[in-house]
């Protein structure tokens, strides 16, 4: 098993938000209970285990929220470029399916 995975993965989104302090991005996250928020911002800072994004609220105000590394890893925080929508990170893509299937409860019954 490769521990050691997971690791790169957070120090690389943490490498690349690092690099783009200052510049805009979109953020989506899901704060549990069917609430899923959706803001547009500027990367303010990159922290060790955070970072912090300064989201545009209504009628020109402002708010600071900040994420972890870890929430991006797992799909919790989505992050994209605003301009067109494409995500910054594509390995989230590329996990296997977790949810439940209709084809899953067949397996093993030997009807």
């Amino acid at each position: 098993m490769d521990f050691e995975e997971p690791f790169n993965k957070v120090e690389f989104i943490h490498k690349k938000l690092e690099s783009m302090v200052g510049g805009r991005l979109k953020v989506r996250a899901n704060m549990g209970r069917s609430r899923i928020v959706e803001r547009e911002g500027t990367l303010l800072q990159a922290h060790g285990s955070l970072f912090v994004v300064e989201v545009d609220e209504r009628r020109g105000r402002k708010a600071r929220q900040s994420y972890q590394y870890v929430d991006v890893l797992t799909g919790t925080v989505e992050l994209s470029y605003p301009q067109d929508g494409s995500p910054l990170f594509t390995f989230i893509e590329e996990r296997p399916d977790m949810g439940y299937s209709d084809d899953s409860d067949d397996e093993g019954d030997d009807d």
